[in-house]
């Protein structure tokens, strides 16, 4: 009896140790990330990166924590990352949507903020690389200390925002304007000019599939329509299948043959033989 008694407690202290191996003790980290996200104009924007405080430190000076005239991570840990969901323009450099590495050179009156294609946190591996943006700001002194770096946007108008940088009593506005003009005039221009063909089309397959045929045809036939001369076989087809529904079986089978040929241009096999198969059930 002892004998097992001793082997049970044997096997539970070699669990429990086993288990305060795989324990890891958790602190709070020295430089936390935040995750960012917000809309100018239209565009949608996130921002990513650590953020490192003073603690009794001297930040932006030639022997500071941040020496003036030296590349720097523009935070901490992994390399800020900032991304666009549209194209924008950044300190006046155009920049595609996408994602970005951002860099900076502070010094004692500007800052150089370099942007480069986003590959890899490992802020480093940009140094030697040509950014794909150089925006040149000006810097200026709060007068009240910042104790955390902070990145944050303000200053939104129609089309822009400004990306403020700001830690110890320096800040930095990096402008961003979007193309929400362009957009919202084309967006106008589309719906002005009233429903497009892939309108028709989409519009006449909902209505076939649900219940009402004739409002479908009257969609699929202004669909076709504005197709001119080339008409798309797949919106060809699915008039045949309408007409087909209605009990219009010459019509079908000539738009089943008109999309099969269309098909067969565009080297589209599926629909080619998916229109053989429906003139073969109709000719039974």
């Amino acid at each position: 009896m002892r004998k097992q008694i001793f082997t049970l407690a044997v096997a539970l202290f070699a669990l429990l140790f086993t288990v305060s191996l795989n324990a890891q003790v958790k602190t709070p980290p020295a430089s936390p990330t935040v995750k960012m996200e917000t809309t100018i104009g239209l565009t949608d924007v996130h921002v990513e990166y650590s953020r490192p405080g003073m603690k009794g430190r001297k930040i932006f000076a030639a022997d500071g924590l941040v020496p003036l005239g030296e590349v720097w991570r523009t935070g901490a840990n992994q390399a800020t990352k900032l991304t666009f969901g549209g194209d924008v323009m950044v300190g006046g450099a155009e920049l595609k949507a996408g994602s970005y590495a951002v860099l900076t050179k502070p010094g004692a009156t500007s800052w150089e903020v370099m942007l480069f294609p986003y590959e890899t946190g490992s802020w480093n591996s940009y140094v030697e690389k040509d950014p794909a943006a150089v925006a040149k700001v000006m810097s200026k002194k709060t007068g009240s200390e910042v104790e955390t770096f902070t990145i944050e946007v303000q200053n939104y108008t129609m089309d822009g925002a400004d990306i403020i940088m700001k830690w110890d009593e320096t800040m930095v506005a990096l402008p961003v304007k979007t193309n929400v003009k362009e957009t919202v005039m084309a967006n106008i221009d589309q719906i002005m000019a009233g429903p497009s063909m892939n309108d028709f089309y989409q519009s006449a397959s909902f209505l076939a599939e649900n219940g009402d045929k004739k409002k479908a045809l009257e969609y699929i036939n202004k669909a076709v329509e504005m197709g001119g001369d080339t008409p798309r076989y797949w919106m060809v087809r699915r008039q045949a299948l309408i007409h087909a529904d209605l009990g219009m079986k010459e019509t079908a089978m000539a738009a089943f043959k008109k999309s099969m040929e269309l098909a067969k241009k565009a080297g589209n096999m599926d629909y080619v033989r998916m229109n053989e198969k429906s003139l073969k059930a109709m000719m039974k």
